[in-house]
């Protein structure tokens, strides 16, 4: 869509859309009670080569395509780094001039190693390791070692990183051996997430604890990720939000991008030099903002007053040190406003009624095909 807007001028390290990449791997290494993608997870699950080429994707991700630099997030709905091509897609998306975020259990130690190793100094320094801290399944399996000496071989090699804890009712009684464990290996404690149930309404909290009682539990971590999720967590938004239009969700499997999860794909490979429409969601109708911790603390909703995206990442070390770098810390301290001009009252209007009117068409459509089945059948 034509923006009605002013555009600010950009430059190598201005943040200008943020994208959640879906890395078409199931395959896991942990078997987590409370992982919601668990049943996809099987030691023997196939490996899904990628559907196009890596050249193809980065020009079709390029700088110029996209209108400037992005923060790219790689997630699997398994261990993102047992993709074999992901230590060069990723290499790839530094190249272009992309900041990269690897979502990783940190046990793969080739893929880090080779991440560490081959990929040039000034690239690592675009590059930030989210790191699950699966203390359960580490601990039973004898794995916390090698865990700590994948993050110390990342720390030493000048990428960024952050490792965040997904809080589950049987790790309750372990808080204070995991407080010890990461003072002693990560100089400061680690982030605190949010489980969720996705297969519920509402997408309520995977606790057997009342909302106060896993605030009190898990608040104890001073974890500004945790604070700014239970914040948000449970409450619809109802401003308008940019997602769309200054990122969106882009799956690797089916070349498709959607304005946010669960809205309707469209198609994005299949013309990488071409340009393409972005346009925002505007309206949300999920029941809340889950990751907002992302999408909002980076500026989807401008309106909103919300920490920086920085501050759900970064943690300084009793030394002093930061598990973010410099330059990453800069980066993920602004907001997507800060480079793109915001849409008029009336431009808002024309989105909403536009998106009403595709929505509405693509339940006709549906209608129609689910009635010319049946009457097949």
């Amino acid at each position: 869509m034509k923006q009605d807007m002013n555009s600010h001028s950009l430059n190598n390290a201005a943040l200008k859309r943020y994208f959640d990449i879906f890395v078409p791997q199931s395959t896991c290494n942990l078997q987590c009670d409370y992982c919601y993608a668990a049943k996809q997870h099987t030691a023997l699950a196939e490996i899904k080569p990628l559907a196009y080429s890596l050249p193809h994707i980065r020009q079709a991700l390029s700088c110029e395509r996209l209108g400037g630099t992005c923060l790219l997030n790689l997630c699997g709905s398994g261990e993102t780094l047992l993709a074999p091509y992901i230590v060069d897609l990723t290499r790839e998306l530094l190249e272009e001039g992309h900041y990269v975020m690897l979502v990783t259990n940190g046990l793969p130690s080739r893929p880090i190693k080779e991440l560490t190793e081959h990929i040039p100094l000034e690239l690592r320094k675009h590059l930030i390791f989210k790191i699950s801290f699966h203390f359960m399944e580490l601990k039973s399996q004898g794995l916390l070692d090698k865990y700590f000496a994948n993050i110390d071989l990342i720390r030493r090699s000048g990428i960024s990183f952050t490792v965040e804890l997904t809080p589950s009712d049987d790790q309750i009684p372990y808080i204070d051996e995991i407080k010890e464990v990461c003072l002693k290996n990560l100089g400061a404690l680690c982030h605190i997430s949010v489980a969720r149930e996705e297969s519920k309404p509402g997408i309520p909290i995977l606790s057997a604890l009342s909302r106060e009682e896993y605030i009190k539990v898990w608040g104890q971590f001073d974890s500004p990720l945790f604070d700014f999720k239970m914040r948000i967590f449970g409450e619809p938004r109802k401003e308008f939000c940019y997602n769309g239009l200054w990122g969106g969700c882009i799956n690797l499997a089916t070349g498709s991008i959607s304005q946010c999860y669960r809205l309707r794909p469209v198609r994005f490979f299949d013309n990488p030099s071409s340009p393409f429409d972005f346009c925002p969601v505007g309206k949300c109708e999920t029941a809340h903002c889950y990751n907002g911790h992302s999408w909002l603390t980076l500026g989807m909703i401008p309106d909103l007053v919300t920490p920086t995206y920085l501050e759900m990442r970064d943690r300084v070390t009793a030394d002093g040190r930061h598990w973010v770098g410099e330059e990453m810390r800069k980066f993920l301290s602004q907001k997507l406003a800060d480079n793109n001009g915001q849409l008029t009252a009336r431009a808002k209007r024309r989105i909403l009624i536009k998106n009403r009117i595709n929505i509405n068409n693509a339940a006709h459509s549906l209608k129609r095909l689910v009635s010319g089945l049946i009457r097949r059948w």
